[in-house]
């Protein structure tokens, strides 16, 4: 706390110092009788009075219960040290609390003492005299400290019967109108209004239970004297356990304030401000740190809810003034906040469109599809996260050993605790009944760890291949193929890229297949076969051009059909490298000759000369997946490079506060939010208008200059992170092998645009 922001003990709080000295003699180091001792009061501490007491060795800060008569259970200072008890021994940025004393023969009430952190406090939410990156920065740093906050667990904090649990939304209501009758001094008819839209608006989910502040804002915040970092987190009066979107609200709720209102600077709005996050992105970067979906149901209510607590405190203020008893000087401003801050809740409660632009409502999963998400993330969490280190020390090790292409044992365990979960082939929506909009965040989600996808039985090229067996395979090739590839008990891959020719241009394929009597003759090299090395690999799907001339029409040329690859004439010849990389983690990719290889022709699939009918089936989801993927993994690395300019220093400044950083943060968001955006339309485009006739944002999606801007902003995310350990630097590269911009795309783009025109 900044000792310029205590002043003279006000007269009102005055106690005996003599007696504090006395007591603190003994118990606390570097405080004795003979020393000289000052006490100073805070002008901050609206509710319990807080002060500053200085030896000639130490600083300490002293909160209390006010004098006088107090509202029923307010002011519990017994909560504050417990609480912050508890967070201090885990590790959690707050002041370290030192004793705690009841005996109200002290100084007249109940108080604890805790340390003094040195830092900056902003009074003014705005945080003037900083520059507008730096403001950025600040306020990242604080959503950052509120999530981690809400991702405690109760048990270990040994706070479990801190709060009553589930319900906390109805009991905050009832609360703060019990606070607000109690401390009114005359009628409000706009705070009853909003108190009854309140109790008739509860969210339907209230059982979510986390160690919540209860009075987060920026003022009560401190943080470090150089760096945009929070090192304590103040005032726990409110602290209790519930719904910890109450929290984020209220930290929010500056944002959604008119910039006409009349308010203190630490309650009034944000609008305009240069350098302060939206809400959307503070939003987005809360849930990111907690892993959990970023659309955010009834928001309009916890805004309303934290608008109608803040004109509750507000009043409770205003009363204290009126008793004589206040803790700030300035308590007599608040009674004319009152009214206005309950109109703005009840404009946002009527209207959730104020909660927020349009924007951030597009794209938005089913109720199935946000509930499957939830708990793939938090299957990564708990599962998938945690054995990355054991996974990658397993593909180190057998690096240049053919044990390599044995998956280790611990992703067979987690494959086995997934399925028991029910997370298991989330990516077709006939077997999980999800769309492909409900699965494109949950492969964004899974794109975070390499081998997350393979874990749900959601790699590629698997899924590409059992989509096709399931729209165009026979009875007997779902059978034969289809259900062991559902239940994971074997591999496949997908054989189309050749050597000898142009591949992008899918009609120069040269591998053959002629008909023999009742079977098929498959004769050509294929290569970048994904998964071969796999040992459960066991079947191919070969697309082939057809020796017949019974077509002229190039599309009608091919066919794909399937190639067990136990079939004498399959000859997998080499694994090929990747930036200099097998990716053995994912079955490598392959060289494979087909000489002569006879299959029976009823492993045709849909039939001869239907193979680009087919693709577009296939590859349009599957284009979808793996972009959704690159975008998890680039949130990953942009993470990292977050993380690293906030702590790394040259030339005496924090990375981040370097333009060219700065800069280059700046350009990622804008690329990886653009791809996604631009992902999830072609999702939406795909559930509502099929394939076919999603084939242009599809294209768009994926050869648009918005994605050779995320592939370079993953290399920007990948420049500055300096040394990294293996594990970090093959998560890199999955960002940089997004597939590329190729030019049969681009014109496919623009000879759709001439068709739609």
């Amino acid at each position: 706390m900044e000792d310029q922001t205590a002043t003279p003990v006000r007269e009102q709080h005055r106690f005996n110092t003599v007696n504090l000295q006395r007591y603190l003699s003994g118990k606390t180091r570097g405080v004795s009788n003979n020393d000289r001792f000052t006490v100073r009061q805070y002008s901050a501490g609206q509710s319990n009075p807080t002060f500053l007491i200085q030896t000639p060795s130490d600083s300490y800060v002293l909160r209390k219960k006010p004098p006088g008569m107090l509202l029923p259970g307010a002011h519990k200072v017994d909560r504050e040290y417990r609480v912050q008890k508890a967070l201090f021994s885990a590790g959690f940025p707050v002041p370290q609390p030192l004793l705690h004393c009841t005996d109200a023969e002290v100084i007249g009430t109940e108080f604890y003492l805790m340390e003094h952190v040195q830092g900056r406090i902003f009074q003014d939410l705005r945080l003037p005299g900083v520059s507008a990156a730096e403001r950025a920065a600040l306020y990242v740093s604080a959503v950052e400290v509120l999530a981690r906050l809400h991702s405690l667990d109760l048990t270990s904090l040994d706070l479990e019967g801190y709060g009553r649990g589930p319900g906390y939304c109805k009991r905050q209501v009832s609360t703060w109108t019990k606070q607000y009758r109690a401390a009114a001094h005359k009628e409000i008819p706009v705070m009853d209004k909003l108190s009854d839209w309140l109790l008739s608006n509860l969210p339907t989910n209230d059982n979510e239970v986390a160690l919540v502040h209860g009075d987060f804002r920026v003022d009560n915040l401190i943080f470090h004297p150089t760096e945009a970092r929070v090192v304590a987190v103040l005032d726990w009066e409110l602290s209790t356990t519930g719904q910890p979107m109450a929290d984020l609200a209220y930290f929010l709720m500056p944002n959604y304030l008119p910039s006409g209102l009349s308010l203190l600077s630490c309650m009034g709005s944000l609008r305009g401000v240069e350098g302060i996050p939206s809400p959307e992105d503070l939003i987005s970067i809360y849930c990111r740190c907690r892993e959990i979906p970023s659309s955010l149901h009834q928001l309009n209510f916890y805004l309303a809810l934290s608008v109608f607590k803040m004109a509750g405190i507000a009043q409770g203020i205003y009363a204290r003034h009126l008793l004589g008893n206040a803790s700030a000087p300035n308590a007599a401003q608040f009674g004319q906040s009152v009214e206005p801050l309950a109109q703005v809740g009840l404009q946002i409660a009527e209207n959730p469109s104020r909660s927020g632009p349009a924007d951030a409502r597009l794209f938005l999963q089913t109720a199935k599809g946000q509930a499957v998400h939830q708990q793939v993330t938090e299957f990564m969490k708990q599962h998938v996260l945690p054995a990355q280190q054991e996974v990658s020390e397993y593909y180190s090790k057998h690096a240049h050993s053919p044990q390599r292409w044995h998956p280790p044992q611990v992703i067979e365990d987690l494959k086995a605790k997934a399925r028991e979960a029910g997370l298991w082939n989330l990516f077709l929506p006939a077997v999980s009944g999800l769309s492909q909009l409900d699965y494109a965040h949950i492969a964004e989600e899974t794109g975070r760890c390499l081998y997350a996808p393979d874990l749900f039985n959601c790699q590629a090229p698997d899924t590409g291949n059992m989509e096709v067996l399931h729209m165009f395979g026979t009875e007997e090739q779902k059978r034969e193929w289809l259900q062991p590839l559902l239940s994971g008990q074997i591999r496949s891959c997908f054989c189309m890229t050749e050597p000898d020719v142009a591949s992008s241009d899918a009609t120069n394929m040269e591998c053959t297949l002629q008909r023999d009597q009742d079977h098929y003759v498959v004769h050509g090299r294929k290569w970048w076969s994904s998964g071969v090395g796999n040992p459960k690999c066991k079947v191919a799907i070969v697309m082939c051009k057809s020796k017949s001339n019974s077509t002229r029409n190039r599309h009608g040329q091919h066919s794909m059909i399937l190639v067990p690859l136990d079939t004498p004439g399959v000859n997998v010849i080499r694994p090929l490298t990747v930036f200099g990389q097998d990716d053995a983690i994912h079955g490598g990719h392959f060289e494979i000759h087909f000489d002569n290889v006879r299959v029976p022709a009823s492993n045709i699939l849909l039939g001869e000369g239907r193979g680009f009918e087919i693709a577009q089936g296939r590859l349009g989801p599957g284009r979808l997946h793996h972009c959704m993927r690159a975008v998890g993994s680039a949130e990953w690395a942009l993470e990292l490079l977050c993380q690293r300019a906030a702590h790394r220093q040259t030339f005496g400044k924090k990375l981040y506060q370097h333009e060219v950083v700065a800069h280059w943060i700046a350009e990622c968001r804008l690329a990886i939010d653009q791809t996604r955006l631009l992902t999830l339309h072609a999702a939406h485009a795909l559930d509502t208008l099929g394939s076919r006739s999603a084939r242009k944002q599809v294209c768009v999606r994926q050869d648009s200059a918005h994605s050779r801007r995320a592939r370079r902003g993953a290399h920007v995310v990948h420049r500055p992170s300096g040394a990294q350990g293996p594990d970090e630097k093959s998560q890199g590269q999955a960002v940089r092998s997004c597939k590329g911009v190729n030019r049969m795309g681009l014109n496919t783009q623009a000879a759709l645009r001439q068709t739609a025109g």
